[in-house]
């Protein structure tokens, strides 16, 4: 039996972190801020808008701070940052930003090609910026990276997976996120990892996909069918992990809106503006086409 679907699903735009950072061109910070102040105009309520990693790692999210100091402040807007250490953290806190999100990888070999320590090693970060988070009164998220698939060490156990999410869950995020960092998961893996995390921790889920090998969206109805309610996305597709071969950009906002409103599930967002918004980031990348469908085929039926 298929389960009933939502009323209503959460889109998070990661296009300003996840989207950027691993495309080539550079883009100053005015058109940074202007892609966040785009996706709100678009009806998004939750933005993850920079990643406050070393400079000379990712020289896209050089300028967190004054992205962060010129974006738009708004009670019903939230904005959330990449950390990866204790000192990405204090660079955070001094932004203002509502949460912030703490990658914790599945496996070691891509944990310390993305973050310089091992899988131990970011636990234990994750419990200690979790700490400080709440002390501070700032949204802790524990995302954990290629939990459907490492390109270095190949499949991941569901098991290794459902442990970290049990030790993670055991700081008290506010939200766990699954991250198919590198688009290998299929359905029916999404249901199985989601149903069993769910049992073990209790936590509010999230999923992170990538569409790498075109299940990205197939994944992401799996999740919502799964029950997770809340989804990330990338405005134009673009993005990617500077640290993983091959790697390709999210599921598209535009794409992944025209799916669940057909479905009936509302998301609060505007569907011509976010084709209008695709469109224009891949201009300003120097892209004759983004990877998001809806801005070349329009919607349907044709308005």
């Amino acid at each position: 039996m298929t389960a009933a679907l939502p009323s209503s699903v959460e889109i998070v735009e990661v296009g300003p972190r996840d989207g950027l950072q691993n495309e080539s061109t550079l883009l100053p910070t005015a058109t940074k801020v202007e892609l966040v102040e785009r996706a709100i105009e678009a009806g998004a309520r939750r933005i993850e808008a920079v990643s406050f990693v070393h400079p000379r790692l990712v020289p896209q999210m050089a300028d967190a701070e004054a992205v962060m100091a010129a974006v738009p402040q708004r009670d019903d807007v939230s904005y959330s940052g990449l950390v990866l250490n204790r000192k990405g953290f204090d660079r955070a806190l001094d932004t203002g930003l509502t949460e912030v999100n703490v990658v914790v990888v599945a496996t070691d070999t891509f944990s310390r090609r993305n973050q310089g320590v091992t899988t131990e090693e970011g636990l234990r970060t994750w419990e200690d910026i979790a700490a400080r988070a709440h002390e501070a009164g700032v949204r802790p998220v524990a995302t954990i990276a290629v939990a459907f698939g490492c390109p270095f060490e190949g499949a991941v156990s569901s098991d290794h997976v459902v442990e970290l999410a049990r030790r993670i869950a055991d700081a008290g995020p506010f939200e766990i996120a699954l991250a198919d960092t590198i688009g290998a998961g299929v359905p029916t893996q999404v249901t199985e990892l989601l149903t069993r995390v769910r049992e073990t921790t209790g936590a509010r889920l999230r999923c992170h996909f990538h569409n790498t090998r075109n299940t990205g969206y197939a994944n992401a109805f799996a999740a919502v069918t799964a029950g997770v309610s809340t989804l990330d996305s990338s405005t134009g597709g673009i993005g990617g992990c500077p640290f993983a071969p091959n790697a390709t950009g999210n599921i598209a906002t535009e794409d992944l809106e025209y799916l669940l409103a057909g479905l009936g599930i509302r998301t609060g967002l505007d569907l011509a503006e976010l084709s209008r918004t695709g469109t224009w980031i891949g201009e300003q990348l120097g892209k004759d086409e983004v990877p998001a469908l809806l801005g070349r085929a329009g919607p349907f039926p044709p308005k």
